[in-house]
């Protein structure tokens, strides 16, 4: 369910603009106009949050200033608003007056004026003081400590707005680049989404457990957040594995209450941190075998502790695995290196090798240069086809006799069209979608995740079907978002709603 009536949000100038300094600089030129630390922050968040938001400053202010909040509110693709003089009992313009008539409107400022506080709050506007270390005497002024809990404060405040108690408020953690990526394609709606969500963002400059205790539901990734793994530790949450001061509050706060909702649960995550542990998981679903469909399994590998091992070629052909060989650090993500690969063609190139140890010895697959990413999101999968590797021959001419490294996020060989047509697949055609996708009901069933995904190849000749890699919480941007937004927010609906009525019963 969504509100009927819109948000407007009217962003005061005293609230974006550092203090300009009463002395001076000892020159006589102004120093030129800034915004405080953590606005820019704020203003990327409201800028996708389907609210909707005006920056605000009075006709007086020097021109300097005023063309820099005009230029700000352009970028974000704000309204701007100008407040008149005041004449008679009027300080609000025409459009405030009409959004008082039309919408919830929210006034955010860091400077008292009482006749304008009166003013807003006498045309139906709820006023939030932020930073304001004078505090305000008018009743109804909501009072703000930091700006970093503005938005947790106005997600109170539309939701009492609302009240409806089916409306959840989600606060998440990752880092600012994984943020704006889901952002942008309307993830984070700060006015509920048409189930009923609301999303905030954690801040880690002010304490969680608070924040925490605002919201119903925990979104976050904690691999962003992961400082450093022990790669000779078995990787089981939280053994081995250090946090940001941030994300260690959150695991506190969710062991402390265990009837809060998180997504996921980090225990249910740890597993795809060790690519040891994806492989036990991969082969199990080798015993999903049925007659007369493609051979559903993970690839042939083996761990290995160091590469000048004396018995490396008996372990290989006891594992058979034959050449080429692609090498993976053991740690699969949450750490700098973990995506740092080679692909080695002959046992000999494995002298002086600069992939993390311990590491994972896979099977390389030929695959028609096609990757199949598939994606669950709740009771929803979903998949793409992508360009990949080449097949080994022709990374094997490129190689000059030695390993081929890479990084697989950043410099992973791709192969060109030139090669995509010598070993053309019908996109789509070589792939068993339903055999995948019952698969994909096994790994749900199997991990307990709410969004995760995986990445199927064909393995050419034999058609086998093989997983390559298991991560949680992707992108998923290669799924259009009128799909992805709807199934996203249920599945996030759907695990608060499952974890609530398990522990009613």
């Amino acid at each position: 369910m969504a509100m009927e009536r819109p948000v407007q949000l009217v962003l005061d100038a005293s609230l974006l603009l550092e203090p300009s300094d009463p002395v001076g600089s000892g020159g006589t030129d102004e120093a030129p106009p800034a915004l405080r630390r953590g606005v820019e922050a704020l203003l990327r968040r409201l800028r996708y949050s389907n609210l909707g938001v005006a920056i605000c400053h009075p006709e007086e202010m020097p021109t300097n200033a005023s063309g820099f909040l005009e230029k700000t509110a352009a970028i974000y693709s704000f309204g701007y608003i100008l407040l008149p003089a005041p004449t008679g009992n009027h300080s609000l313009n025409e459009l405030m007056l009409e959004w008082s008539r039309t919408s919830s409107c929210f006034y955010a400022t860091s400077i008292v004026d009482e006749d304008l506080f009166s003013e807003l709050q006498n045309n139906g506007w709820r006023v939030i003081a932020v930073d304001n270390q004078c505090g305000t005497k008018g009743s109804g002024v909501v009072n703000v400590g930091k700006i970093q809990e503005l938005l947790l404060t106005l997600t109170a405040l539309i939701k009492k707005e609302i009240a409806s108690s089916s409306v959840l408020t989600v606060g998440y953690a990752m880092k600012q680049s994984r943020e704006e990526d889901f952002a942008k394609r309307g993830a984070f709606p700060l006015y509920p989404s048409k189930n009923g969500l609301i999303f905030v963002p954690l801040s880690f400059e002010i304490p969680l457990a608070s924040q925490l205790q605002e919201v119903d539901i925990a979104l976050h990734k904690m691999t962003d957040e992961i400082i450093n793994i022990d790669p000779n530790c078995s990787i089981d949450f939280p053994k081995g594995i250090s946090f940001s001061g941030g994300m260690s509050e959150i695991i506190r706060f969710v062991e402390e209450h265990p009837s809060f909702c998180i997504i996921d649960p980090f225990k249910n995550i740890s597993p795809l941190l060790d690519r040891l542990q994806i492989q036990e998981i991969l082969v199990k679903l080798q015993e999903f075998c049925i007659e007369g469909r493609p051979k559903l399994r993970a690839p042939q590998s083996l761990k290995v502790k160091n590469f000048d091992a004396v018995d490396l070629q008996k372990r290989l052909a006891e594992a058979n695995l034959l050449f080429p060989i692609i090498v993976k650090p053991q740690v699969a993500c949450g750490v700098s290196d973990a995506h740092n690969m080679a692909l080695v063609f002959q046992i000999g190139e494995f002298s002086n090798l600069s992939v993390p140890l311990p590491a994972i010895l896979q099977e390389y697959i030929d695959h028609g240069s096609k990757i199949f990413k598939f994606y669950v999101i709740g009771d929803k999968v979903f998949h793409a086809i992508k360009n990949s590797m080449p097949n080994a021959s022709s990374l094997k001419l490129s190689s000059g006799d030695e390993p081929l490294t890479f990084n697989s996020l950043k410099t992973l060989p791709v192969a060109t069209k030139e090669q995509v047509l010598q070993t053309r697949v019908e996109d789509g055609k070589s792939l068993d979608i339903n055999l995948v996708e019952e698969a994909a009901k096994l790994l749900k069933d199997s991990l307990r995740l709410t969004i995760f995904g995986f990445d199927v190849v064909v393995q050419e000749g034999s058609g086998d079907h093989v997983i390559v890699d298991l991560n949680y919480l992707p992108s998923f941007k290669e799924v259009p978002d009128s799909e992805a937004m709807p199934a996203f927010w249920d599945a996030i609906r759907q695990s608060y709603e499952s974890k609530k009525g398990k522990m009613q019963t």
